[in-house]
């Protein structure tokens, strides 16, 4: 009797939806005690395994131990600020004095000048201190003449292995580019040109290269570039070697974005322009749509 009411409520609990004639078992019920032990063992060597394996690249990896540049607060770097452009005339200048002895900057021409750095007159004066080849002419011969404000800042070596037999084998950067394709942007330029120091104890620096925390691997080719008074600036303006690293980096980021000043405007006209078409569009969606907005519709059961 008892079996018989045990059975019946079984069937009555399958059929109310209590109790699946067919529900599967938990993934790890059917296993045995052993396996359970030795699955959640193989789970632990492995998480551990990835953990080691992650601590040993950080341990050997050369970016995780180089200094990373202070964060400065650059006039330009705000929402509505520009460029202060007689810190780009400035930077233009220990560029040309100093820099361009080994660094091209080739995607740059000397009309960018214009209107930034330099007035046109005196950028076609610069541009004109310059031999640029050009040609062929009409018997199929090259020949040199004075720049002009189309052409690209010319380059200090006619090409990469004249620059690498120059520099002990290290090749000078081109400078068009560096500022937006380094980590930090002009943080790091300026913390280069300044960061140069003896290496610690312990650290053993090969002949030929400087010691530079901020530089990746640490030992640079390039000796010290700047210092007090390397210069002396056309405006006056002391030329301190903090001085000198603050003018060329904002110059360098300049170069890597000719285009910024003018970007901020139009962004901010776009800006002025879309608010007021804000307005209007709020304006006339309260107009227009307002009526079909608050509409009701009413059902009327037809009568009889």
């Amino acid at each position: 009797m008892a079996a018989a009411l045990r059975k019946t409520a079984s069937l009555l609990r399958v059929k109310s939806g209590l109790l699946s004639p067919k529900a599967p078992l938990s993934g790890f019920s059917h296993m045995s005690r052993t396996k359970r032990v030795a699955l959640a063992t193989l789970g632990t060597l492995a998480a551990g395994s990835a953990g080691l394996v992650t601590a040993l690249h950080m341990s050997v990896n050369a970016e995780e131990i180089d200094l990373h540049p202070p964060h400065l607060h650059w006039p330009h770097n705000g929402i509505f600020s520009t460029f202060d452009h007689a810190s780009l005339r400035r930077g233009y200048q220990v560029y040309k004095e100093v820099c361009s002895a080994c660094h091209s900057m080739q995607y740059l021409a000397f009309r960018n000048l214009v209107g930034v750095t330099h007035t046109e007159a005196e950028a076609k004066a610069i541009a004109e201190e310059y031999q640029i080849v050009d040609g062929p002419d009409e018997e199929g011969e090259m020949f040199e003449r004075p720049g002009k404000l189309s052409d690209y800042f010319p380059k200090p070596y006619a090409n990469d292995e004249a620059a690498r037999a120059a520099n002990a084998g290290a090749l000078p950067p081109d400078m068009s580019y560096v500022c937006l394709a380094r980590h930090g942007n002009e943080d790091y330029i300026f913390a280069l040109l300044t960061g140069y120091c003896d290496p610690p104890a312990g650290v053993d620096i090969r002949e030929g290269l400087y010691f530079n925390p901020y530089f990746p691997g640490q030992a640079i080719g390039m000796a010290p570039p700047i210092y007090n008074e390397i210069i002396e600036y056309e405006d006056g303006t002391p030329a301190t070697m903090g001085q000198i690293a603050k003018d060329v980096s904002t110059f360098l980021r300049w170069a890597s974005e000719p285009e910024h000043d003018q970007r901020k405007r139009m962004g901010l006209k776009a800006l002025l322009i879309l608010s007021l078409l804000l307005g209007v569009s709020y304006y006339t969606k309260r107009h227009k749509w307002s009526v079909l907005k608050s509409r009701k519709l009413a059902y009327r059961p037809p009568t009889a």
